[in-house]
């Protein structure tokens, strides 16, 4: 649980970090943010009270912080829409609880990142004016982007957002079964032997 939670922590002050210099020139970590393996981790490793409090209230903070910094409404549709896409992808960390590995884990991180690309792009699709509301228009959405707001293509965002989801899983699973393995020789190494 102590590793969980230093990670998810760790993933928060990543986030900011670098959703704080991506303005001061590092645009090539755009998206580079643990957004789904914080929420897809949280929901398989943490004890059920804490499976969507947890990730969910970590976002949360990180939100508020870099929202506060760029003077931007956490009420905002687009964010709330970012929430929703996050509690899928809890959803499906909390169906994976019970048989946590590698194996079902990387897959479930590339759908996860699938899932808030999708639900995300498709939502400021509908409701942003600067898209055509056509086949022509999702397109957009989902490849380039609008360029009033970067110059940085939408696909890039999404690259960027896979292989972040990607390292932060991977480092999820590292720190869990490092914790495991440490607890269990801890707790041998505490049982008395026979004399």
């Amino acid at each position: 649980m102590i590793p969980a939670l230093l990670l998810l922590l760790s993933a928060v002050a990543f986030r900011i970090t670098t959703g704080l210099m991506i303005h001061s020139g590092a645009t090539w970590l755009s998206n580079f943010a643990p957004l789904a393996a914080v929420a897809l981790c949280g929901a398989a490793y943490l004890p059920t009270k804490y499976k969507f409090a947890v990730p969910l209230s970590a976002l949360f903070i990180s939100d508020a912080v870099l929202n506060y910094h760029y003077n931007t409404s956490l009420l905002d549709p687009l964010v709330l829409c970012r929430y929703l896409a996050l509690g899928l992808v809890c959803f499906v960390g909390f169906s994976l609880a019970a048989r946590v590995s590698w194996r079902t884990l990387l897959p479930a991180s590339l759908a996860g990142s699938c899932i808030f690309y999708l639900i995300t792009n498709v939502f400021a699709w509908l409701t942003d004016p600067g898209y055509a509301k056509n086949a022509g228009g999702l397109v957009q959405s989902l490849t380039v982007g609008l360029p009033a707001y970067s110059g940085t293509p939408t696909w890039m965002f999404f690259r960027n957002s896979l292989l972040g989801d990607l390292f932060f899983t991977a480092l999820f699973v590292v720190c869990m079964r490092l914790g495991r393995s440490m607890e269990s020789s801890t707790a041998a190494r505490a049982v008395p032997r026979p004399a």
